[in-house]
């Protein structure tokens, strides 16, 4: 810094006070870091040059003790606004400069510094950081795509109203200035880092930066200005970045620097191999030279796996507290096992007795009621000055006399009883509610108001101006109006005109408010009353007089009733405790509306004829010291005013010689309460006592709209000693005890007392849950008060008031110890020695964490201290908990300045973590900064925290920089599951499960072979005979149907016709030389009926069609690799494609992305010669391979699969059974033809079965939505067969235009069964939306099921044919014969259904993790509903098994599926025939139970349930669900998870969460969740993610990923391709919004 070398204090005293003045500047966000520094150095320049060649004297010691204050300044729990204006755009112009400092004419030099410096818990905080700092744990920055987070000018980011702030901003931060932060455990490589793009910020803080490559024009970003002072030299890096430099390898060709993001993948465009997917069957040496080769997969040169490394590094400190505070995980539910902790302080003390408050005096001249007292000052001091108005320059505008005050509020009263109505009709009564609606800048108009309603005996409701509709809080109060039967607002004409209009002039109806009749009550729209009509005014009763708005912790506004009786109680035992005058000067300068500025201001100074001078809180932000002004000029005696007030003033003073403040015989402090407020008043007596302030006048009071004034401090003695103050353990008072703190200062809190219990009042200390029982006296308690002046009810809510305002505190052996009602004040306290009251803290702000209590001020003022003055905009800090997996977890909300850098606002975020851990001894669950000036504000400016909370769990938080540390604060996880050894073997097991009656979970489908067409099946082996055949007996008979966009039939194939196309291809084949018999050859065609000419010519030739998805040709690197990885997997020896792919695949893009020299031989099939071949090959026997079906699964495995020709055989032929395909059928396919049986769909069944397929390509949706659902109502279609992503494309894009469709004449009523084609889980909700949203084109809602296949087995299970299980039913129950069947079966089809709904189970989520399945009710906790998986195909058995022991399990587990089918493959296609890999996947036995079957793994864990519906043998069904693949799921904690149920509660947790994935790495859970929304979402995403998966799923998130839509890949069944995603992820390819690493 520029002065260091300069001892400030030597300095001149005009010097001292410029850098006073700058530092001021800086704090409030005046002027800039680097203006501050040019500035200051300028105003040192002189004084360093006379002793630069001097050695520095020592360091400038920042926490040397100032006066003798013992804790930190913080915002009170309703702040208010701070006088200060808000500061616009910075300008260094000379003439802003001048105009800055005649502004601020009343600045004290040496008041800031020393107020930063007198704060023992400033200390304490920088200890605790200086612990941490030998630790040198750095924690990993979040990654954040700048562009995403230009913060905007405060200008741009602040609505217009810029009229109040809070008083949290009176302590807007603890330590600012030239301290140097003693806690540099964060590397000081920080400073001058730019944060210009992802490249930055990924990097560890110890790393160095790596050299980035020329950026093009549209990326680059202009970093940053570097700060102004050189950052600080560290030549020892901290020892972890160290480790972590030294293990990084450097990658030959890595991944491009990420500051060019990689193209994000259109989502139409599926990918579906990365490039650096693993080969299924390739040996380890001959995998590609991109392939990764690290245990993981992953590259060790990773920067992100650096980073996730160095969370794993700080996550293994010990957590707090211990782990032995565990959840079991039982089966039923979970419950916390009871661990006293045997060292926790316990209260030692005798029970609490009540303590009685000084009797009530009777004075003779108290009148007897209050409206009494204004009559007859109204009288016989009519010229008396009851109430001072300021101007907006602090002026004297108006003094109203007691005279006018009885006048005016005699005509309004007039006026409300008689004027409103037409015709002298009375709309008011005595006892109804009416609003007074009137800005803190008119006290006269309210006061005449509130007079003017107690004189007609209707209640006045004050609350405060709305300004929009959106006001925080806005509906509440219309909550509190609605409770209370508010129908009429007074208000003056002034504010009626300010307020919010339609565009009609009406006004505005403000969201949830009563309609309200608006009045105005300036003077010249007053009746004057006849001279016979006086005001009735009855003896105080226990009528209510007003009603005092509160708000509570949730945010709800109600209403506290005070009776008559009550307020003038109140006022009388207020007058004898302060021991107030006729004739006083009063200066007020909080809301006279309500709380102290009501009852001392305007109720009390009129029963005194108190003369009140009220400083509004527009003067207090032009002019800080105008209170103390008043106080000089009026000799004022009393003062009532906030902490906030003394702050402002001492801050604002100078050398002013005429100022006196002797006068005051009393400074009452209203939020003395607070038990931060200590350092306030110290501070400003040491600024004041030379002023004449003396010591004793200073009387802090505790209240509570309930209680109303509960204590207040006497005003002392001159020369008596002052009270002692109480130094707590924060430990003890977290337990509730009070314990004085002799070891830890650190974690020492300083209280000062509020005084004794008011006149009158009897006061007790009680738990504040559970029964009101009483405290013990060295125990922590709510304060409860019995007093005729306490409010009576909260008015219009009969069930709340009960527990508030009806308490009989009860005794250890719980009998009540008498019979008086006590009022809950929501003051958390104890009575100390002498009966002196001390409070500390409220209930609203009490947060309870584990058991144990933290004050939320508590952790405001320990923030504070964490030197703020770069990151938090004035102070303004919000505080609450949100109850996540069963406990309160404490989140922290601030406002950042617009001018923090990255590296700031995280370092400040990570200290406030450290040093709250340290303190307090609790971890934070959510660490949030927001941008300036945007968070819900109070109507007096402060922020409104319970809005606050709601914004963060809607997710509308918005916050600009975030850090969650759900590993640190959430120690109540359930037990890791520890897997018992395996000590019987799996027979044991079996007969354990038949003597508990459980059956062995297996299932099959019909016999194949009794029910078949058996001449078919002798003449026609295989479907090259099969297609002869049928050119020959049937050639016209058209079996393909190819429709456009358009629904334009743009190609049809009969029998006859593909017949000769393959006879054609097959000819070009076998005059090629060089292609043998055997050899494998690529299908590159668009879906078509090419593709299915081309494979049966290969056929035709003897050759193995492979099918090949052709590379898009808009992405091109990333889709030509896939094509280039199969054709050199499967050893092609030819590629047949089309004339256009032929150019593609010899272009200059794609020798951009592979090597196109050495493609094989290239046939273009487009124009071939008609050849016929000399000989149709025909296989030797049906073992042989006839074709391979290579695909790549969601894990990124590339597979191929041999499928044999008895295989194909077989599979049509039990297609063709089950959905029942003859030669005069029709089906629609909506499928990508390439792999599965997707491809046995479109090629093969239709050659087979002889019906007619009509093709639908999956990519003429993209441009015409509606074309499937077209076609099948214009084709009357029975059967069609989809995948997900056609039914999801069909739900989101023609949901909302079922009318339209039904217009143009789509009837889906024809639809019998619509089949969707997949390899996973039944996505039901997808399925039941589609249902749902075409049911009014007809569609039946039991029309839709699921398939099942695998890599082993193309198709398991295929359509439910519910219709025979029905008329089976039917046959078996009723005996029927078979004439009466057959009406029953015309009646099933009239009726338009095909049976009941399919079978849909719902299972325990926690069991499945278990590994187990127990059967739950809809809408169980933690249930999951699963729809069957179809039904088993005809010849296919299953058996679920356990895959470590590979033995049969019961029905009641969750298991592999294996699969014994004539369908199934024969094994993986590969290159050096490894055959282990076929023998355990395809040729397996049961290690017991049935030893000699084969059976394939499927891959997928699911289980077998029975069902109640029959099948043709009359056997109940035995339904199949399919729960997720084996290989995906997730081992975390000993359970397993599936990726899919996370991802459902991902996506469920916010309506911008489009898609999301999850995977692991490292043991740590990574979600990664695609945005639809406005990328100011982003970050509110984080929290709601982490808490959702924490909440249903018991897990915590290690690694949220926010990126764009698209990116997270999808392959062309609509699977999402999750390796592939972890992959790009940890070689940062992903180009993320934000990644938020969770402590």
């Amino acid at each position: 810094m520029a002065e260091r070398g300069v001892d400030v204090s030597a300095l001149p005293q005009e010097v001292r006070e410029q850098l006073a003045e700058l530092d001021l500047e800086l704090s409030e966000g005046d002027i800039t870091q680097k203006g501050y520094e040019k500035k200051r150095a300028k105003v040192l320049a002189p004084y360093l040059t006379q002793i630069q060649n001097l050695a520095p004297p020592p360091a400038y010691d920042a926490q040397s003790p100032g006066p003798s204050s013992a804790s930190a300044s913080a915002p009170e729990p309703e702040p208010e606004p701070e006088p200060e204006p808000e500061p616009g755009p910075s300008n260094s112009s000379s003439s802003s400069s001048r105009h800055r400092r005649t502004r601020r004419p009343h600045r004290s030099s040496g008041t800031r510094d020393e107020r930063y410096r007198s704060d023992i818990h400033t200390e304490a905080v920088q200890a605790a950081l200086a612990k941490h700092k030998e630790e040198k744990m750095a924690l990993p920055m979040p990654t954040k795509r700048r562009s995403a987070y230009v913060q905007s000018p405060i200008d741009n980011c602040t609505p217009p109203d810029s009229s109040s702030s809070s008083d949290d901003e009176a302590v807007s931060s603890e330590s600012a200035g030239p301290q140097q932060s003693p806690d540099t455990w964060i590397n000081s490589s920080l400073h001058g880092s730019s944060t210009s793009s992802s490249a930055s910020s990924t990097l560890s803080h110890g790393e160095s930066r790596p050299t980035q490559a020329p950026q093009p024009q549209s990326q680059q970003v202009p970093p940053p200005p570097a700060p102004a002072h050189p950052p600080h030299s560290h030549s020892q890096p901290s020892a972890l970045a160290e480790a972590l430099a030294q293990a990084r390898i450097d990658p030959g060709g890595g991944v491009g620097p990420p500051d060019v993001p990689s193209q994000a993948q259109a989502r139409g465009s599926r990918v579906d191999l990365p490039p650096n997917a693993a080969v299924r069957g390739m040996s380890r040496g001959q995998s590609r030279s991109s392939m990764m080769e690290t245990a993981d997969g992953v590259p060790v040169s990773s920067r992100v796996s650096t980073k996730i490394q160095q969370l794993l590094n700080t996550l293994k400190r010990p957590k707090r507290p211990p782990l032995s505070e565990f959840f079991m995980d039982d089966q039923e539910e979970i419950v916390e096992v009871p661990q006293a902790d045997p060292n926790t302080p316990r209260p030692e003390g005798r029970q609490i007795i009540p303590v009685k408050g000084e009797p009530l005096g009777v004075v003779s001249n108290w009148p007897p009621a209050l409206q009494a007292a204004l009559t007859r000052w109204g009288a016989t001091q009519g010229k008396s000055p009851a109430l001072t108005a300021l101007d907006i320059t602090g002026k004297p505008l108006y003094t109203l006399t007691y005279g006018k005050l009885w006048s005016r509020s005699v005509k309004l009263a007039y006026t409300l009883l008689n004027k409103l109505g037409a015709k002298n009709e009375q709309i008011l009564k005595p006892g109804d509610r009416v609003a007074l609606v009137y800005p803190n800048s008119d006290p006269g108009m309210f006061w005449v108001a509130f007079y003017g309603c107690l004189l007609a005996e209707v209640i006045p409701v004050p609350i405060e101006v709305p300004l929009s509709r959106k006001d925080a809080g806005s509906s509440q109060v219309g909550f509190l109006l609605g409770s209370c039967g508010v129908g009429l607002a007074l208000t003056s004409e002034i504010c009626l005109k300010g307020l919010p209009k339609t565009p009609t002039g009406e006004i505005l109806q403000f969201k949830g408010w009563p309609r309200l009749k608006w009045v105005v009550t300036d003077s010249k729209y007053l009746t004057k009353p006849s001279k016979d009509w006086q005001p009735h005014i009855p003896t105080a009763n226990t009528d209510t007089a007003y009603i005092e708005y509160k708000a509570s912790k949730e945010g709800t506004v109600m209403g506290v009733a005070v009776s008559k009786v009550a307020m003038l109680t109140h006022c009388q035992s207020l007058t004898q405790a302060c021991n107030y005058c006729e004739g006083e000067t009063l200066v007020n300068v909080l809301d006279f509306k309500k709380d102290m500025g009501l009852w001392h201001g305007v109720l009390t100074s009129v029963m005194n004829r108190i003369h009140t001078i009220s400083v509004p809180y527009a003067v207090m932000k032009a002019c800080p010291l105008s209170w103390v002004q008043r106080v000089h000029i009026h000799k004022a005696r009393i003062a009532l005013v906030k902490c906030r007030d003394l702050h402002w003033a001492m801050m604002a003073h100078r050398d002013q010689r005429d100022t006196s403040l002797a006068s005051l015989r009393m400074l009452i402090v209203a939020d003395g309460a607070n038990p931060w407020s200590v350092s306030s008043c110290d501070a400003f007596l040491n600024v004041f006592q030379a002023y004449g302030l003396k010591p004793e006048v200073i009387c802090p009071c505790a209240t509570s709209p309930e209680a109303m004034t509960v204590a207040i401090r006497r005003p002392g003695v001159p020369g008596a000693p002052l009270p002692a103050r109480a130094i707590l353990s924060m430990t003890g008072l977290s337990h509730g005890v009070i314990r004085v703190n002799t070891e830890d200062k650190n974690s020492a809190l300083t209280v000062q007392d509020v005084g004794h219990v008011m006149p009158g009042a009897l006061m007790c200390i009680v738990k504040p849950d559970g029964p009101p029982m009483l405290c013990k006296t060295d125990e922590i308690g709510e304060i409860v008060v019995n007093s005729r002046a306490g409010g009576t009810m909260y008015y219009g809510l009969s069930g709340v008031t009960k527990n508030t305002f009806e308490v009989i505190p009860v005794n250890a052996s719980g009998a009540p110890i008498g019979e008086i009602p006590f009022v809950r004040s929501g003051l958390l306290g104890f009575v100390g020695p002498g009966s002196l009251i001390f409070v500390v803290g409220k209930n609203e702000g009490l947060l309870m964490v584990s058991g144990r209590r933290h004050n939320a001020d508590d952790l405001v003022a320990t923030a504070l201290a964490v030197e703020p003055v770069k990151t938090v905009y004035r102070g303004r800090i919000a505080v609450f908990s949100v109850t996540v997996f069963y406990d309160e977890r404490i989140v922290i909300v601030a406002e950042q300045r617009p001018d923090a850098s990255e590296e700031d606002s995280f370092q400040w975020m990570s200290r406030v973590l450290q040093a709250i851990d340290s303190i307090h001894q609790v971890g934070l669950y959510c660490l949030a900064l927001v941008p300036a000036n945007t968070l819900p504000k109070t109507p007096l400016g402060g922020i409104h925290i319970s809005d606050t909370k709601q914004l963060f769990l809607e997710g509308a938080l918005h916050p600009c920089n975030i850090l969650m540390c759900p590993h640190t604060c959430v120690t109540n996880m359930p037990k890791p599951r520890q897997k018992q050894p395996v000590g019987v073997g799996p027979a044991s097991i079996m007969v354990g499960n038949l003597v508990a009656g459980k059956r062995i979970a297996q299932a099959a489908g019909r016999d194949l072979g009794l029910i078949e067409d058996q001449d078919l099946v002798r003449k026609h082996q295989f479907l090259t005979e099969a297609l002869q055949w049928r050119a020959q007996t049937d050639p016209d008979h058209t079996l393909y149907v190819l429709l456009n966009a358009k629904g334009v039939a743009v190609c049809t194939a009969t029998c006859v016709q593909l017949h000769k196309r393959a006879e054609k291809i097959a000819a070009a084949l076998i005059e090629r030389s060089g292609i043998n018999i055997g050899e494998n050859v690529v299908l590159l065609y668009p879906p078509g009926i090419d593709l299915i000419a081309a494979f049966y010519g290969c056929l035709y030739a003897g050759c193995i069609p492979v099918t090949v998805r052709p590379p898009h040709p808009q992405n091109l690197s990333a889709t030509l690799p896939t094509v280039r990885m199969i054709i050199d997997v499967s050893k092609a020896a030819c590629i047949l494609t089309t004339q256009v792919l032929t150019k593609i695949l010899r272009s200059k893009e794609a020798a951009a992305t592979v090597n196109i020299k050495t493609w094989p031989i290239i046939i273009d099939t487009d124009d071939l010669a008609r050849k016929r071949p000399p000989t149709i090959y025909k296989p030797p026997n049906a073992e042989m391979i006839a074709y391979l079906d290579f695909s790549v699964s969601t894990t990124g495995m590339l597979t191929g699969v041999k499928i044999s020709h008895a295989a194909v055989s077989a599979l049509c032929r039990s297609i063709k059974l089950q959905c029942e395909l003859y030669s005069s059928r029709q089906i629609a396919i909506c499928l990508d033809p390439y792999c599965g049986l997707g491809f046995v769909l479109w090629c093969l069944a239709s050659v087979y079965s002889g019906h007619q397929s009509i093709l639908i390509p999956p990519m003429e949706l993209e441009s015409s939505l509606p074309l499937w659902l077209g076609t099948l109502s214009q084709y009357r279609i029975r059967d069609t067969f989809c995948s997900y992503s056609v039914m999801e494309l069909c739900t989101k894009g023609l949901g909302g235009q079922t009318e339209m469709l039904k217009a143009r004449g789509v009837n889906l009523s024809c639809v019998r069964s619509c089949v969707v084609i997949a390899e996973e889980r039944p996505r039901l909700a997808l399925t039941h939306s589609f249902s749902k949203l075409f049911k009014d084109l007809g569609l039946s809602m039991r029309a839709v099921s699921t398939a099942f296949g695998s890599r082993v087995n193309l198709a398991i299970c295929l359509q439910v044919d519910y219709l025979k299980f029905e008329l089976c039913k039917l046959l078996f129950l009723c005996n029927t014969c078979a004439a009466d069947l057959y009406v029953c079966v015309g009646l099933c089809f009239s009726q338009g259904t095909t049976g009941p709904d399919p079978s849909t189970v719902y299972v325990d989520m926690k069991s499945l993790r278990h590994d187990r399945v127990r059967l739950v009710e809809r809408g169980a906790p933690q249930s999951l509903p699963l729809m069957e998986s179809g039904t088993i195909l005809p010849g296919v058995r299953v058996i679920i098994v356990n895959p470590e022991t590979r033995g049969p399990l019961g029905d009641s587990h969750l298991g592999e599926i294996w699969v014994n089918s004539p369908h199934n493959a024969t094994g993986y296609y590969t290159i050096y025939g490894e055959e282990n890999l076929q023998a355990d996947h395809f040729n397996t036995k049961l290690s017991f139970g049935d030893p000699q079957t084969l059976w394939a793994k499927t891959g997928y864990l699911g289980f077998v349930k029975r069902t109640e519906l029959t099948d043709s043998s009359g056997d109940r069904h035995d339904a199949l669900f399919v729960v997720g693949s084996l290989d995906e799921t997730l081992e975390l904690r000993g359970l397993r998870y599936h990726p899919i149920d996370i991802e459902t509660s991902v996506s469920r947790a916010h309506r911008s969460i489009g898609e999301s994935a999850v995977f692991t790495w490292t043991n740590l859970l990574v979600v990664v969740a695609e945005l639809c929304g406005s990328e100011q979402d982003a970050l509110d995403l984080v929290p709601l993610v982490t808490n959702v998966v924490l909440e249903e799923h018991h897990l915590i998130v290690g690694v949220v990923v926010i990126v764009d839509p698209g990116v997270i890949p999808i392959n062309s069944r609509g699977e999402k391709q999750r390796m592939h995603l972890r992959d790009s992820f940890l070689a940062d390819q992903l180009d993320p919004i934000y990644v938020a690493y969770n402590m």
